[in-house]
């Protein structure tokens, strides 16, 4: 009992402190919020890189972290092209890996583009949804209540699948992955999701139509959920529970923003398509 009020204490402590910066960043945006998503990409990158050890797999984390980094930073302010970003990476991977000598070569090289890519593009692709509406100082704020409305949904999704998933879960949804989700858990944090992003509309999202706001709902409810598999299926493969113990009672960097991650890249394709 004594350990599950300490948890619940960590969890409370952190929740008063982080979601009113987040709040702060978003809003703000700019190089504060680029310090963030920075933030979230490196940390990710590390815990990410940690959790491959217990495979024998050592991803190079110099490589990664400047690649990271660089992918980040471009999308706020292109400071090289991409087409020798990933030349100049590729060959000092495969450069340094000669020299590392540290277990399986293949392994090392995979795990790092793998990092890489994961976490360095999809990290990006947060900065492109805040400057998505920065064409003018009137606008800059979208960007921002945007970013808000879908980690409010997300919150609205991971709430709703885990109490209604242990109140009501019968049918396992991926046992071999996270056998403690169900459907009942998943269809509920949908259609959360959904509503969570039409209540963002009515109130700080005038600027999206109703079937955008919908739409949105829809890729977070589904991809989102799928963002949380896929880490899970990387730590259950590392066997660890958490990504880190960085946050008390919330795990790793990347525990948390897995959902973000994975449903951010997903998000700016439709917003660039139907836009």
């Amino acid at each position: 009992m004594s350990k599950k009020l300490n948890n619940l204490t960590s969890r409370i402590i952190v929740a008063l402190i982080g979601i009113p910066l987040i709040i702060a960043l978003c809003i703000i945006g700019k190089i504060p919020f680029l310090i963030f998503v920075l933030f979230i990409g490196l940390v990710s990158f590390n815990e990410y890189s940690s959790m491959l050890r217990s495979k024998n797999s050592f991803p190079n984390k110099l490589v990664g972290f400047i690649s990271v980094a660089v992918l980040i930073i471009n999308e706020y302010k292109l400071i090289i092209d991409y087409h020798v970003l990933f030349i100049l990476m590729i060959i000092v991977l495969l450069f340094l890996e000669l020299f590392r000598n540290k277990s399986s070569a293949i392994n090392n090289i995979g795990s790092t583009l793998l990092g890489i890519f994961y976490i360095g593009i999809f990290s990006a692709s947060i900065i492109n949804l805040r400057q998505f509406y920065a064409d003018s100082a009137f606008t800059y704020t979208q960007g921002g209540y945007l970013i808000l409305s879908i980690l409010i949904s997300i919150w609205l999704c991971d709430s709703a699948a885990y109490f209604i998933g242990s109140a009501y879960g019968l049918h396992k949804l991926m046992p071999r992955v996270s056998p403690k989700k169900s459907w009942e858990g998943a269809i509920a944090g949908f259609v959360f999701s959904v509503i969570g992003m039409v209540a963002s509309k009515s109130l700080i999202l005038e600027f999206l139509s109703l079937t955008d706001a919908i739409a949105i709902g829809f890729i977070i409810g589904i991809f989102g959920q799928i963002g949380d598999l896929i880490e899970s299926l990387i730590k259950r493969d590392a066997n660890v529970k958490d990504s880190s113990s960085l946050i008390p009672g919330h795990g790793g960097i990347l525990d948390r923003f897995d959902s973000l991650l994975f449903t951010s890249p997903i998000i700016y394709l439709y917003l660039l398509l139907v836009k």
